[in-house]
């Protein structure tokens, strides 16, 4: 079982930045990919961000391609995602979630985990 929490959501203006964290516990977090999903009200969860097992390979939707980071230190069990140059369209509650496999993958349906959220709004 893994148990994942999230934290560094927040209220911040359009162009500004925002760090996410979340935190692990529970199988070793080497041994698996992690991802970062987002839903605003009345849409469909989406991917944001991947990252490979070992850190080596990671995969962004295009909408963030640029402004968005993800990284993670397999020491500390925590995965990152370095949020510039925020958007208002980047309004959203911000999930972690481990994946099943060491590869990334966009597909929801590949995370067995998911933390509860962080909250992420950007006021225009």
């Amino acid at each position: 079982q893994v148990r994942l929490v999230e934290s560094g959501g927040g209220l911040v203006q359009a162009g500004g930045s925002l760090r996410l964290s979340c935190a692990a516990s529970g199988r070793t977090f080497s041994s698996y990919a992690m991802g970062w999903f987002r839903q605003a009200p009345g849409t469909e969860r989406e991917f944001v961000a991947g990252i490979s097992s070992s850190g080596g390979r990671k995969y962004y939707t295009d909408p963030v391609k640029g402004r968005f980071t993800i990284s993670r230190d397999n020491a500390k069990n925590t995965v990152y995602l370095q949020m510039n140059s925020l958007k208002p369209e980047d309004t959203a509650v911000y999930y972690c979630a481990g994946g099943r496999y060491p590869a990334p993958t966009s597909r929801g349906s590949e995370y067995d985990y998911w933390g509860q959220g962080t909250q992420v709004t950007v006021s225009s």
